[in-house]
């Protein structure tokens, strides 16, 4: 199957089409953007089709990040596919933007921290281990301080990778021995991650798809003052 897999959920715009019957990447496109995600993200995803030599027709599925993440570049991200979706006939699947973290530094044998940057001292994190080949989830997702993640760390985790927007600041704030990095090329997020995450995924109507923001976006908290 040809999956197709998109990222808008972070400052990175990321397309890359994956053939699971070959374990191949046939394109792959990411740029770290300043621009809106809704003006690059489509053309990247002609370009990467374009580069393959396939056609929107021959896909039998896209992935996308849900969330966390940006609240705007994931509504583009979700609606892209959906009208995608729509369009060819074809199911989709929403992928945790942690999981396709965890998943783009897969290699790695042990546990993966994957951190993103959420408000202030809050990070959305969740812990994965990785055989080398394939990543089990081992902690839910969650937004929590740096202080209660590096705590949760010390007395749990022996040694882990740390990967996603947050992992220099985590790294460089709460030296230990216990942590490394992951290199820049697994570092943010890709849709080469959200296509090993996807590919695992089982495939459903377009309608179905949604946005996880992990905490209540900014309209959901107004309401909910409004009504008290």
């Amino acid at each position: 199957m040809l999956l197709l897999g998109i990222d808008t959920s972070g400052k990175t715009a990321s397309a890359a089409l994956f053939d699971s019957d070959r374990e191949l990447f046939l394109a792959q496109s990411t740029v770290y953007t300043q621009k809106t995600h809704s003006q690059v993200i489509m053309p990247m995803v002609k370009d990467v089709m374009v580069q393959a030599g396939k056609e929107l027709s021959d896909l039998g599925g896209i992935a996308v990040a849900n969330g966390p993440g940006s609240y705007t570049g994931l509504r583009i991200g979700v609606a892209a596919v959906k009208a995608l979706s729509f369009g060819l006939g074809i199911k989709c699947c929403g992928v945790s933007t942690l999981l396709g973290l965890a998943c783009n530094n897969l290699a790695y044998k042990g546990h993966i921290c994957a951190i993103m940057k959420a408000r202030g001292e809050l990070v959305y994190t969740c812990i994965y281990k990785s055989d080398g080949y394939c990543v089990e989830q081992i902690t839910e997702e969650q937004i929590i301080s740096q202080d209660e993640l590096a705590e949760f760390l010390a007395l749990n985790i022996k040694e882990a990778m740390l990967c996603g927007d947050g992992a220099a600041y985590f790294y460089n704030t709460y030296t230990s021995s216990a942590f490394i990095i992951a290199p820049p090329q697994g570092r943010l997020q890709s849709a080469v991650g959200v296509c090993l995450a996807g590919i695992s995924k089982k495939l459903s109507e377009p309608g179905q798809l949604e946005v996880s923001y992990l905490q209540k976006v900014k309209a959901e908290k107004d309401l909910e003052s409004k009504n008290k």
